[in-house]
Formats: structure tokens, sequence, C-alpha cells
């Protein structure tokens, strides 16, 4: 095996021997979020940006989901216990869901 496999097989590894379940969720839906970003970027540059405000409303709000998700990581994740003092996993989530209200609002009043 090359030195790039040995890497992957390694993350690999340790991504599932080692990652918690609530994290692997998160993940994947910071995946589904991130592969959504890529085909609407995608589909602007093929077929173009007639409504724009639709395209940029989309976009913005996939990057911010983005964001979003990363942050409910951090705050989710065990190793962090130090760096986010006072805020438990199910703040974390609460946060996560009203940030997503308030984005959601933002968005459908940019649409139009």
């Amino acid at each position: 095996m090359t030195n790039i496999q040995t890497v992957l097989v390694k993350f690999y590894d340790d991504y599932t021997g080692s990652t918690p379940k609530k994290l692997k969720i998160v993940d994947a839906y910071l995946l589904y979020i991130l592969l959504t970003g890529i085909f609407q970027f995608v589909y602007c540059c093929l077929v173009g940006t007639f409504p724009f405000n639709s395209f940029l409303a989309g976009f913005i709000s996939t990057v911010s989901c983005f964001v979003l998700g990363v942050c409910l990581r951090l705050q989710s994740n065990p190793q962090n216990k130090t760096q986010f003092l006072g805020i438990s996993p199910e703040r974390g989530f609460a946060d996560f869901i009203f940030a997503h209200v308030i984005l959601h609002m933002v968005v459908v009043n940019f649409i139009g």
C-alpha cells in the first residue's frame, strides 16, 4: 500500500473506532450540506443564474447551515468540554435549532 492509502485506512479506523455516534450523525449532516452546496454551485455554473436571488439565498443557506453544523459538532464533541464549560450538548442543539429558524426566516425573506 502507498502512504496515502495507509493514512486513509488509519484515519478511517480511528474515526470509526473513537468517534461517538452522535458526532457521526452530525458529520453525515455536514457531508450532505457540503454536497448540496457543491451541487448548487455546479448547477449555477452550468445552467446560469437567472433568478439570482434564489441561487444566492440557497447557496448562502447551505454555507450558513454548514457553519452552524460545525459549531454544533464543536459543542457536542466530548473532547471539547473544557472549551465550552456550562454548555451541555442539549443546549448546543437548542442553539443550533434556534439559529436555523432565524436563518431560514432571513433566507425566505431574501428570496422575496
